[in-house]
């Protein structure tokens, strides 16, 4: 079995370097392959470079803003919307995807209170506006917020008196 010292590419696998600039007997020489005057021979030409007209990266509006990459999704749902329900039933972001009220399952909801509301729902959701708190409550029905905003983990240091 042959060792790693006798390990060789295999045949025209790398190409031998191309030695510009050797003389005309080499083929390469004189110009070496870069053809007669100008910047093309003696430097380059920058990138994106576009011959003088105005280039494209200039020519797009600014790109401003970010993306924050902690946003949150709300849907906000309508005390309207909610009127169309069976009166007395359970509202919840569940039972809102499966009326086809929300496209996607995994979405946080908001109720508004636009619209009239006469029937008494038990509305479950991430959080209320204080309209159709108001609306809710008014007709009968409850308000229950699902995560409700954590406090802060750690409490906040007293400022503590030091001696002098």
């Amino acid at each position: 079995m042959p060792g790693l010292h006798q390990l060789k590419p295999s045949k025209n696998s790398r190409r031998p370097r191309k030695r510009v600039g050797r003389g005309d007997g080499s083929g390469r020489g004189t110009y070496s392959g870069r053809g007669s005057k100008g910047q093309k021979q003696t430097g380059h030409v920058p990138f994106l470079f576009e011959g003088g007209q105005l280039p494209l990266i200039k020519r797009l509006p600014h790109m401003r803003g970010f993306t924050n990459i902690f946003r949150v999704e709300t849907a906000p749902v309508n005390l309207s919307t909610l009127q169309e329900l069976r009166p007395g039933s359970k509202v919840t972001p569940d039972s809102l995807f499966e009326a086809r009220i929300l496209r996607k399952k995994k979405t946080r909801v908001k109720i508004l209170g636009d619209g009239e509301l006469t029937k008494k729902l038990n509305v479950t959701a991430h959080a209320f506006s204080k309209s159709a708190r108001k609306k809710i409550e008014a007709a009968g029905g409850t308000v229950t917020v699902i995560d409700a905003p954590k406090e802060d983990k750690v409490p906040k240091a007293e400022a503590t008196e030091t001696a002098e």
